[in-house]
């Protein structure tokens, strides 16, 4: 059992920076792929990023070039680098581990984190 902790949001004004992070409670090395996902209000949640096994990433054509995912095992814990913020990045951001090919899901979530992009 994995839990996860998203944290890093926040209120920023566009074309500015965060970086969330995502702490593992426990060892993630052994866990196949993490993904960010986000949920803007009315909306159904959707994948930002992810990264798998050895650090093949891919991501949402809405944040390419501008978003960065990645992992550190040795400290249990995930990022996403947001730069060049937009309004339309407003959301819920989401945390997700261990992808499920048997329910074509991720099987570990956390709470989520708010991020509000101002214009």
């Amino acid at each position: 059992q994995v839990q996860l902790v998203e944290s890093g949001g926040g209120l920023v004004q566009a074309g500015e920076s965060l970086r969330l992070s995502c702490a593992a409670s426990g060892d993630i090395s052994g866990i196949n792929a993490m993904a960010w996902y986000r949920q803007a209000p009315g909306k159904q949640r959707v994948l930002v990023a992810n990264i798998i096994g050895g650090g093949s990433t891919n991501y949402a054509h809405s944040v390419k070039g501008r978003f960065t995912i990645s992992r550190d095992n040795a400290k249990n814990m995930a990022y996403l680098q947001m730069n060049s913020l937009k309004p339309d990045d407003t959301a819920v951001y989401f945390c997700a581990a261990e992808w499920n090919w048997q329910n074509f899901k991720y099987d570990y979530w956390g709470q989520g984190t708010q991020v509000t992009v101002s214009s």
